[in-house]
């Protein structure tokens, strides 16, 4: 019994380090215009140096990984204290957006149908995604994907120009496809309600679709997270 719950303290352990060191790839932000020879030599170098950190990194995490997945089979096998703690531990990860879910909820599409490159001047912002987000998980949504993008705790959604906006530092253009598990009548009832998100989206020209479903896929988040500042409080400590 000792032996298991030591096996079972190492796991977390293994977890909570994995997550300090997964999901955030660091990126070398691309020069608009033209740049000199010398500039690109280094914008090379430093590019050639980001994917070196991002492969080690990514190799660290696939160990971690792979540690908490041996020390969850044992746990399985053991005891139902071992159990307990092993659902525990499944629900830790469903919540930090580190596995893939299945369930019931909806779809719903976002697209500018009236953007002209000639304008360039997009119908959908950052914010009006963030304010539709806001409302999915404010109706209860467990699990959320935008692009097939994870939302997690550390997940930004910011404008970088134009049409394109960044999700987990990756850039998308219209359409945008949320994903969400939840009741699929509570959470489409939430984006419905009068001058709600979606009425205000569809006055402004941009098309909304939202498509209940029993059984719909949300993908893990697979970047890398580094925690420099956060520690964890222990008990007893001056607040």
């Amino acid at each position: 019994m000792k032996n298991v719950k030591y096996q079972i303290a190492v796991a977390i352990g293994c977890l909570v380090l994995g997550i300090m060191i997964s999901i955030q790839f660091r990126t070398v932000k691309q020069s608009v215009g033209p740049v000199s020879e010398y500039r690109a030599r280094e914008l090379a170098a430093q590019l050639k140096k980001v994917r070196e950190e991002n492969v080690k990194l990514q190799n660290v995490k696939d160990d971690y990984e792979s540690k908490i997945k041996e020390y969850e089979d044992t746990a399985s096998q053991g005891s139902v204290y071992a159990k307990i703690l092993k659902e525990e531990l499944d629900q830790a990860r469903i919540i930090a957006g580190i596995e893939d879910v299945e369930g019931p909820g909806i779809t719903v599409v976002v697209d500018d149908l009236k953007f002209s490159e000639k304008v360039n001047y997009p119908l959908i912002s950052y914010s009006m995604l963030l304010e539709l987000l806001n409302e999915l998980n404010a109706a209860g949504a467990e699990a959320v994907s935008i692009n097939d993008q994870r939302i997690i705790s550390t997940t930004e959604i910011r404008q970088i120009g134009g049409i394109h906006i960044n999700i987990n530092t990756v850039s998308f253009a219209p359409p945008f496809v949320f994903k969400a598990i939840g009741d699929p009548k509570t959470l489409e009832a939430a984006l419905r309600m009068r001058e709600g998100i979606v009425e205000r989206l569809e006055n402004s020209g941009v098309a909304v679709t939202i498509t209940q479903e029993q059984l719909i896929k949300v993908p893990k988040y697979n970047g890398v997270i580094e925690r420099k500042y956060a520690k964890v409080v222990k008990e007893g400590e001056a607040q």
